[in-house]
């Protein structure tokens, strides 16, 4: 529902062309905007997807975008870091969406990235990988446990 990157001016133009206070402007792009404000459906990755099934072409635009954006981001780490080792993929989208996986990982071979459409398609196991053949970076699907790491930093912030 977050905006993500965008121009500050841009904030100054809505607020005059619209009479937007800072507050309907703060919940716009907090509430209103990203995946949500592209497909005019929802955040939920489930409801673009059926969306973009049914034929919703802004749907499939937030899909494309996501994508998009992550690549940008792989991108931009590689570069800083000199190269990638592993993608990791965890999280409710990384773990469960393989169509997004499989965005995300399209035309990326010139970095070493390549994924084992089968494999993505049912990753099994709590770590999985789905690299493909001869491609240089391995990628995974690693499930999370959100409320174990949450009840365990807990515990360790209790005890001290």
């Amino acid at each position: 529902t977050r905006s993500g990157d965008l121009d500050a001016g841009i904030l100054e133009y809505l607020m005059n062309k619209y009479g937007y206070s800072i507050g309907e402007m703060l919940n716009i792009l907090n509430k209103k905007s990203g995946m949500e404000g592209i497909s005019g459906v929802s955040s939920d990755f489930r409801d673009l997807e059926e969306g973009a099934e049914k034929g919703n072409e802004r749907c499939a635009l937030a899909r494309e975008k996501f994508a998009y954006e992550v690549k940008k981001l792989i991108g931009a780490y590689a570069a800083v870091m000199g190269g990638v080792d592993a993608i990791v993929f965890t999280g409710g989208i990384g773990e469960h969406d393989a169509i997004a996986r499989a965005k995300v990982c399209h035309h990326m071979d010139w970095l070493g990235i390549r994924i084992d459409t089968e494999k993505n398609k049912h990753p099994i196991g709590d770590v999985c990988e789905i690299t493909a053949w001869g491609a240089k970076v391995r990628t995974l699907v690693i499930a999370t446990d959100e409320e174990l790491m949450i009840a365990r930093d807990t515990k360790e912030v209790i005890e001290k």
